[in-house]
Formats: structure tokens, sequence, C-alpha cells
């Protein structure tokens, strides 16, 4: 970490791009302990990375590729060439100091920052180690998701640091490699993935090593996917809640519970029909953008986004729940729901969903036969585009403006 501290480029500000796991914790214990700050937006487009040089006009960035197209002034990962001067102690690092901004997307496509600190964050997944188990019994974990992305950062980077854990350096995509990599790791082992990674790896043909713990975040897993994870991989599944503002708030074991489990000394409260997470390790009291049904004794249930909800001629139903439905059909791989438009309704005030799928063996008119039996004629998709595959993100996540921009794809196929 000295090694790499002592060649930082001048600036305060870095975002850490580096692919290999350890290279990425290398780099962001090396800006904490150097006074620096690790900027960690969603995504390093052009837009996105200009917007960041407004916020942090000294930002530059730490990357291990040869091949880095970002707009910055760039700095590689160095080679280790020894430390001559041996063990270098530690210094405190003050709970309160920042170290990290991450970013969502705002509303008007301008990046909003969340401040993190040093304790707080420690103070979250030190809570998450113990309800996880992990205290007194470190796991190796090996996570398909990227370190850059709050949950991959906080289940992958800090998690291990804060328990006593290894960290697998290695970003796995393809079940061949995920299965691979995790059969290689001595136990115990632990696998963060998200729905859509273990989906795939479930519908795979590899041979499914044996994971003491499974953790599973970015979206509701259903309960059928959790067991069928649990027997596969003979191994515990534990579902994370949480959100890029928050950090990780809440844990389930999918596959025997419903509810939800806070963290101890976070608290939930209603205000004007809107949740609100207080206490722990938040500043303050921060909106969430689900909606919850608060229960006793520190649980809850989730209903679903807020932003998802769907009401057409009077009836409702959730983005989250049409989709559900869509991918429950046999043949259909993998799908969603979303609004064709920045705004719900149509010209004519009329909200309208449409739909994307991947079924190779289906056409449309089979599908939306199927979903006639399942929903409400209102929520049939308008359109339905039939397509290769979804353009996901790193971490399995279908951006609403990804999905709207298949509208314009000239090689759809409609209903």
């Amino acid at each position: 970490m000295r090694h790499l501290a002592e060649r930082f480029a001048p600036g305060r500000h870095v975002i850490n791009v580096c692919a290999d796991r350890y290279h990425f914790m290398v780099g962001f214990a090396a800006a904490v302990l150097s006074g620096r700050v690790s900027l960690l937006p969603p995504t390093h487009t052009p837009e996105v990375v200009r917007q960041l040089t407004a916020f942090a006009p000294d930002v530059f960035c730490l990357t291990d590729e040869a091949g880095c197209d970002i707009d910055l002034p760039c700095m590689r990962y160095p080679p280790y060439e020894g430390d001559a001067h041996g063990l270098w102690p530690v210094p405190p690092i003050e709970s309160d100091r920042t170290v990290a901004f991450v970013f969502t997307s705002g509303s008007t496509g301008v990046p909003v920052p969340h401040r993190k600190t040093w304790g707080r964050l420690v103070q979250c997944v030190r809570r998450g180690a113990a309800r996880l188990a992990l205290e007194g019994r470190p796991h190796a974990v090996l996570a398909t998701v990227p370190p850059q992305h709050m949950y991959g950062f906080e289940s992958s980077v800090l998690l291990p640091m804060h328990s006593g854990g290894a960290l697998c350096a290695e970003h796995p995509f393809y079940p061949a490699d995920i299965c691979a990599l995790l059969d290689s790791i001595p136990a115990p082992r632990a696998l963060a993935s998200t729905p859509i990674h273990l989906r795939a790896l479930l519908d795979s043909q590899a041979q499914l090593p044996r994971a003491d713990l499974i953790v599973c975040a970015t979206a509701p897993l259903t309960q059928a996917l959790a067991l069928e994870a649990e027997r596969r991989f003979h191994g515990p599944l534990m579902e994370i809640y949480g959100s890029t503002e928050t950090g990780q708030l809440a844990t389930r074991r999918t596959a025997r519970e419903l509810e939800w489990r806070l963290w101890p000394e976070i608290r939930l409260a209603l205000e004007e029909g809107r949740a609100f997470a207080s206490g722990g390790h938040l500043e303050q009291p921060t909106p969430l953008c689900d909606e919850l049904e608060l229960l006793e004794g520190g649980r809850f249930r989730l209903h679903g986004r807020l932003a998802d909800l769907v009401n057409i001629a009077g009836k409702r139903s959730s983005l989250a729940y049409l989709t559900h439905q869509l991918t429950s059909i046999e043949g259909v791989l993998d799908g969603a729901f979303f609004f064709p438009g920045q705004s719900r309704a149509d010209e004519l005030g009329i909200t309208r969903v449409a739909a994307a799928a991947v079924a190779p063996s289906l056409d449309a008119a089979h599908i939306l036969a199927a979903l006639r039996l399942r929903i409400d004629p209102v929520f049939l998709p308008r359109p339905l585009l039939l397509l290769e595959r979804l353009p996901r993100n790193g971490t399995g996540k279908l951006p609403q403006q990804a999905l709207r921009a298949l509208l314009a794809h000239p090689l759809r196929r409609q209903a």
C-alpha cells in the first residue's frame, strides 16, 4: 500500500477502475492512508466522467489495464518491487474521515454524490459479518460483482478486510469459470452474487461446487430460486437489502422467510407514506425507494420499488410483479417490463408498459397468450420485444435508459 501511495498522482480524488479485486483493494487502502478520496460512479461513460471532473477537478484514474480509454489523467497500477523499509505500521484512521463518494443517477442525469466515512463503512460491514455468522469463522469470498459497485465494495472488499477473511482477486463471469474458481478455494468459502448470475449458474450444465455461504443482492430474489440455490450449492443463502445511499441495512434467509431483519440500531419510520431509515451507520434519516410494510421486532416486508408502481385504468401492479410473471413462463430465459418513456403516460395521459424477453424457442404471440393467463390484460406490454439478450450491466441490473433504447433498435422483433 505504501509503495502505491507514494506513487500516486497529485490529485486528491481518484477513480479506481482496477479490474483485479486485489489491486482495487490496495488502491483503495493506499488512497485512504494517503488522505485521498475514492470516487465510485455507476458507470465510466464519457458524460459521467465529464460530470465527475466538475465535481472534483483534480480527479485522476487508477487502472491496471493497458487499454484504459477513460479521458482522465491515468496512472497504471505499478508492479511491486519489494519494500526496503520492511513492515509499515498502519496509521490510525479517523472514523469521521471521508474516504469515498458513491454516486447514484440523479433525475436530471447528473450523478448525485453520497459521502462515505471510514467509521460508518466499518460499522456497517462488521454488523454484516455478525449477521452472516462470519465472526470467528472467516470465509474466502469470491464475487461475481465488480468492487466498484456499492454491494461489491462492501461484500467482496470491506467484508473480508474486517472479518479476517480472504479476498479473491478474480471477477469471473461465465458459469464454468465461477465454478472452477469457487472449487479451487479452501473452505469455508462464500459466493457473493446477484439473482441474474445465480440463475445463469443454476441453468448451466456446470457441476456446482459446495458453497458454505451464498450472499445475494441488487434485486429481490424469488423463494424458488433461493431454494434451488441452497439445494444445488449445499449451503445457506442470505439475501441483503440496501442501497447505494444507505449501504447494507437488512438480511433474510430467503428460502425460509419472506420478512427482512434490520441491522442492529437501524430504525425505519414512515413519513407521508415513504419509508426512512436512520440510526446505526447512517449519518442522517435517509429515504428509501421501496414500498415497505413495517412489522414489529425490527422486521419488514418489501413490496417493490416506488418507481415500479403501475396504475392503469384504476388497477395497480408493479414492474417487479409483471416481470416475475413474464420470466415464469416456460421458455422465457430472461425478461423485464419497463416504462417506454421518461414519463409513464403517453400524450393522451394513458400509462403504458413495455417488455423485453429472451425466449429463443417462443414467438411473441405465445408469450402474450401465456401472459393473459397470468396478468390483467390492461398490463399486457405494448410493445413486446424479443431479443437475443438484455442489456444488463456488470451487476445484472437493467438501467431504464438502456431498456428504453431498445425501442429504437432497428433489429428488434416487436409484437
